[in-house]
């Protein structure tokens, strides 16, 4: 099953159909990305994955930051400053790291060898990407997506809706 969840802010930049970038016109570090393939690694899932170091008991949360990145590092936006050096991102590019984000969250759904969550989101300062695979009982981020009053946030989840009954 793929499920796709937006909350209020990314609806309201999108619409409620998101239209994805295809693959074949992501930007060319998405898909090189893509080009290596995510594999299962000892329990973890990634690009070319590694096992965690040490006896990691949150294989998630390791998950999280091993496969996270900014989506401003691999796409055509203008990431300006304000006095104070704060990033800011125009609404346009914002929209545009949605739809790539989106776009490459189908690939990684579509290729990864177990479930999986993806989750893209976007703001003023900042894009992200990030994935793990789906386990019983684990999640890194709060159900209610529009808790994220300041961040467009989209989840790509391929697999169950539950995992042994507990939401992921």
């Amino acid at each position: 099953m793929l499920n796709v969840r937006l909350n209020d802010l990314a609806v309201e930049a999108l619409g409620p159909l998101p239209v994805a970038i295809g693959p074949d016109r992501l930007a060319p570090g998405l898909r090189e990305m893509l080009a290596g393939g995510v594999v299962l690694t000892g329990g973890v899932l990634g690009f070319g994955a590694e096992r965690p170091p040490g006896t990691q008991s949150d294989l998630t949360g390791w998950e999280w930051s091993f496969n996270g990145f900014h989506l401003e590092d691999h796409l055509p936006v203008e990431v300006g400053r304000l006095p104070d050096g704060e990033p800011v991102i125009s609404e346009a590019d914002q929209v545009l790291m949605l739809r790539h984000g989106v776009g490459f969250a189908l690939e990684i759904a579509r290729t990864a060898p177990v479930p999986v969550r993806c989750v893209v989101s976007a703001g003023s300062t900042n894009g992200t990407f990030r994935f793990h695979r789906a386990r019983p009982g684990e999640n890194v981020l709060n159900e209610d997506l529009d808790g994220y009053r300041f961040e467009k946030m989209i989840t790509v989840d391929r697999g169950p809706a539950t995992l042994g009954g507990t939401p992921w």
